[in-house]
């Protein structure tokens, strides 16, 4: 078969997959582990054939694959069913495979006794095929197609456990938020498709190449609140914390290879449309750093395992926006695709800690001994991909991140294209964040592997289907990086190899933020077994998706907060001193949208209500009032009486009489 035809099958395989699950996941239920994992995996077969067919695209001297068909005659702008395949959608397409597959195979076993699985697993494989058609897509009306269906399938796989009423709002939340930056971005769409005369890629780019925009700066900061939406920037990252309601497996799929990478991915794939506005630079280069630095400060204050990872992501792609706002898509890619592994690892690791727990609560693990002997694939695997997030050689994460920082570097010695203010800010807040990310990350590995106290419950060895997929994961892991020098031909060339000045500076900065949260938590672990943190923890026996349902509605009522727990043994809360309670709320971001923008709209909702109820329903109340009193008076006048009606009409023959005399002498 051709390269074409083998891409064009890598979303729709996924798809089919999705359809027959849907169709016969109730009738033919032993049809519905095949039907979730077989055709992705055949996705991700076809995916690395593609990858090897196109090589390293135009940084090996290979055009991109560029194939396209009309779709419909439009009259105007047409749409047109196209492919466009370089050698970062040749990538990210394997990434985005490889993920849903440990995701489909691990969740076998997490949600092995789920009654909703079948419906699950086909909305995974559709969340697959969508993203998919994002990364291979070469129209962006077709673009915009996979970027709506992800989310809707995020609000249903989010709502997954929608007998808890965290995870009913986490899923509305999620979609409400989302929608909100995806209306500018349909706008921007239709703007630079009018200023481009076409929604193909190729030709969006190569209006650019001429100057052909007329308005590079409204189109670019359009597009961007779209992108802070889908890929939770700020100021719409809020959904992203609480989307941790749903299951581990869907965490680990939105956060590593699809939603929140999808925001990412488009700026790389159009990145001179926003590279020529350089304010829209210097607004997406704040956006990262706002983003890295909260996040990470954020992350240091969770007491949630899951909400400590997602606030890590929201700072993971913040460092993805910093490099696309000093003009280096090779970094960001570099750094999306590292991330995907080890995030992913991490969270579907988080599940079989919060099974074998018993808990979420970083308070409750720390507070319990053994828990390595009882989960050692998932605490010897966790242990890589948490030095790779912290950015330590020579795991995957210190090349990614360090990548990120040449380009800042570049940019803020005007050595790049990118203002220099841009450079600046992204490099401060990266080192910054360096330092931060080593702190948390730390703190997560001490408090939830280092514990004291009671024994660890015993659940029995995890399933197979969750223990491979995370030394699965931990191989790329540890070695994608190692293989910096080989990698340049598919990011157009460019070196991503570490240079000294950034290598020194942000693996010091990591180093200094480990070490120090290690000292802290010496200092306040013997505080751990002298204070109870009256902790819930499942029954042994229960299945982990269950054991993760049930952490999650009781972590609030114990605790009182769905993120923090307030532990005198939490070193998070020695290093943030008086900003630990503003950071474990996220700064208080969704309280000022609840004064800025819910209460508002529910003012106005309650006088629109009083109006309808009050004014427009007192016209009809008051026609069928009048009609009441009209039909009232005459039933008076209805008396029966012979002699009532007889003077009645004496009377007003009277008076009438009488009317006409004066009308008479009158005249």
């Amino acid at each position: 078969m051709t390269t074409t035809t083998l891409a064009v099958l890598v979303p729709v395989l996924p798809f089919l997959g999705a359809v027959f699950g849907l169709l016969f996941g109730r009738t033919a239920p032993g049809f519905v582990r095949p039907l979730a994992i077989l055709p992705t995996l055949a996705a991700a077969a076809l995916a690395v054939t593609v990858a090897v067919r196109q090589g390293g695209g135009a940084g090996s001297g290979k055009a991109p694959l560029d194939a396209a068909t009309q779709l419909t005659p439009t009259g105007s702008v047409p749409i047109d069913l196209a492919l466009y395949i370089d050698g970062f959608a040749a990538l990210v397409a394997v990434l985005v495979c490889v993920v849903a597959s440990c995701v489909q195979i691990y969740s076998t076993g997490y949600l092995r006794g789920d009654a909703r699985y079948p419906s699950y697993a086909a909305l995974v494989s559709l969340f697959t095929s969508a993203m998919l058609l994002v990364v291979y897509s070469g129209d962006l009306m077709v673009l915009l197609v996979g970027w709506e269906i992800m989310g809707i399938c995020s609000y249903f796989l989010v709502g997954h456990y929608w007998e808890t009423p965290e995870a009913r709002a986490a899923s509305l939340k999620a979609f409400l938020v989302t929608k909100l930056g995806d209306v500018p971005f349909l706008i921007g769409l239709f703007a630079l498709a009018a200023d481009a005369g076409t929604f193909r890629i190729t030709g969006v780019l190569g209006t650019v190449a001429e100057g052909g925009l007329d308005h590079p700066t409204l189109v670019a900061l359009l597009l961007l609140a779209g992108v802070a939406g889908k890929s939770a920037q700020f100021p719409l990252h809020t959904w992203l914390p609480d989307a941790m309601a749903g299951p581990t497996p869907v965490s680990a799929l939105i956060h590593a290879a699809t939603m929140v990478a999808a925001g990412i991915y488009f700026i790389a794939r159009l990145l001179p449309v926003f590279a020529a506005s350089e304010a829209a630079l210097v607004v997406l280069a704040v956006m990262a750093a706002v983003t890295m630095v909260g996040s990470a400060l954020a992350a240091l204050a969770q007491d949630d395992i899951k909400r400590v990872l997602a606030y890590s992501t929201i700072g993971q792609l913040g460092y993805m926006s910093g490099a696309l706002a000093v003009g280096d898509r090779s970094a960001a890619v570099f750094h999306l695709i590292s991330h995907g592994a080890f995030k992913a690892l991490l969270f579907l690791g988080a599940g079989v800690v919060i099974h074998a727990a018993g808990t979420n609560s970083l308070a409750t693990m720390s507070r319990m001994r053994g828990l390595p002997r009882r989960i050692p694939d998932a605490y010897w695997t966790m242990t890589v991909a948490l030095l790779a997030l912290a950015a330590i050689p020579p795991f995957a994460g210190f090349f990614s991140k360090e990548s990120v920082l040449v380009a800042a570097e570049h940019a803020a010695l005007d050595e790049s294209a990118a203002p220099g203010a841009a450079g600046w800010t992204v490099l401060c807040a990266g080192l910054l964040t360096a330092l931060l990310t080593a702190a948390y990350a730390t703190r997560l590995w001490l408090l939830a592997f280092r514990g004291h106290g009671a024994e660890a419950p015993d659940h029995g060895r995890q399933p197979l289907s969750m223990s491979a997929v995370l030394w699965l994961l931990a191989l790329p892991s540890l070695g994608f990086g190692l293989t910096v020098g080989y990698l340049a031909e598919w990011f157009d060339g460019h070196s991503l190899a570490p240079n000294l000045t950034t290598s020194v500076l942000g693996t010091g900065a990591g180093l200094v933020g480990g070490l120090v949260t290690y000292g802290c938590w010496r200092h306040t672990t013997a505080l751990a077994a002298r204070t109870p943190m009256g902790a819930v923890t499942a029954h042994p026996h229960t299945e982990p998706a269950l054991t993760e349902a049930e952490a999650i509605e009781t972590h609030t009522a114990t605790y009182g907060s769905i993120s923090a727990a307030d532990d005198p043994a939490d070193p998070g809360r020695l290093l943030l001193g008086p900003l630990h309670r503003h950071a474990a709320s996220g700064f208080h971001l969704d309280a000022v949208y609840h004064r800025l923008f819910v209460r508002p709209v529910l003012a106005a909702a309650e006088l629109v209500r009083f109006l309808d109820r009050e004014v427009v329903d007192a016209y009809v109340r008051g026609a069928g009032t009048g009609t009441r009193w009209l039909g009232a008076a005459v039933r008076r006048a209805q008396t029966g009486n012979v002699q009532t009606y007889l003077s009645a009409l004496l009377a007003g023959s009277v008076v009438l009489a009488i009317a006409a005399v004066l009308v008479a002498a009158g005249a």
